[in-house]
């Protein structure tokens, strides 16, 4: 027996709303849609034989028109599991999750992400990943002898935290990551002026917006302390970060760019649950209505 969809909200899967929740609920109301938020800490299954239902908080059983996915609370792995189980559940009964959960597992593991930037053909710094020590001292030492240093990142992991700039074995050896597993990058320093990056927003397919962030740190999230301002981009560099969102199949996606010393530019990362508030600040546009045009598009039967 299917699940029935009848209730015509929307759920924001947030625990934290704060302005992008609040934004979000405001640009749904004004297209005639009540958006609730919603955790999906407190989602659960139940399971009879011929029956399999997802409860929602206050829903009664019933299934919201769509999801608009702005966070998925960390833990233990079984229990990010299960809250990842949620989304794949309510795409098969076909509820609009967006993103997607099997989106959001590609992009907050930036392994997978490099696989399928790598596998697209898309330019990305040249990147190692490992469970062994032994074998990521052997890509350091080789990158550091050559006068490259290395970049170790989290696997998981957001907002510039957790970020080391190596330089040195013993600093490899003394910073021995979560999960013992080691992501390592070469490091790109800028080729002129301040340390900085880009981000650009790809709603429904296009680089919608776009801004440079700059620092007095190498590491330049907003979160870390950059200055977010406002930027145009080349169109071959647009259509990168256009690239790179269809190939972890993103209904949007935040796309962190660099631009070599050699002034070649690579795909950072791409963020499936971005935040865009710096972005917002930095255009004056009106980001959140973009986004929800995009969702309610996808809810008419659009792409």
């Amino acid at each position: 027996m299917e699940q029935a969809l009848g209730d015509p909200r929307v759920v924001i899967f947030t625990d934290d709303p704060g302005w992008h929740g609040r934004s979000l609920v405001r640009a749904f109301a004004t297209r005639g849609i009540e958006a609730v938020y919603r955790s999906l800490m407190h989602c659960r299954f139940e399971f009879d034989e011929g029956r399999a239902r997802i409860d929602i908080p206050d829903f009664g059983g019933r299934l919201p028109r769509g999801v608009f996915v702005r966070g998925v609370p960390g833990g233990p792995l079984e229990s990010v599991i299960l809250r990842l189980d949620v989304l794949h559940a309510l795409a098969d009964c076909g509820v609009l999750v967006f993103n997607s959960g099997r989106v959001i597992e590609r992009t907050v593991d930036k392994a997978l992400t490099s696989f399928l930037l790598s596998r697209a053909g898309l330019p990305i710094a040249r990147t190692w990943v490992c469970e062994s020590l032994p074998d990521a001292e052997l890509v350091v030492k080789a990158e550091l002898d050559a006068g490259r240093p290395v970049v170790m990142k989290p696997l998981f992991g957001s907002q510039g935290e957790g970020l080391l700039r190596l330089e040195s074995l013993s600093e490899l050896r003394a910073a021995t990551p979560a999960g013992k597993v080691f992501y390592l990058q070469e490091y790109l320093a800028p080729p002129r002026g301040p340390y900085r990056d880009w981000r650009v927003m790809v709603v429904g397919g296009r680089a919608r917006f776009s801004m440079e962030r700059r620092g007095d740190h190498w590491i330049t999230n907003r979160a870390q302390g950059a200055t977010c301002l406002p930027t145009t981009l080349p169109e071959a560099v647009l259509a990168l970060a256009e690239a790179a969102t269809r190939a972890v199949g993103a209904d949007y996606a935040g796309v962190d760019l660099l631009c070599s010393p050699a002034g070649r530019w690579v795909v950072s990362e791409v963020n499936g649950v971005p935040a865009w508030w710096g972005l917002a600040r930095a255009t004056g546009m009106d980001v959140t209505s973009a986004l929800v045009d995009a969702f309610c598009r996808r809810l008419d039967g659009g792409t």
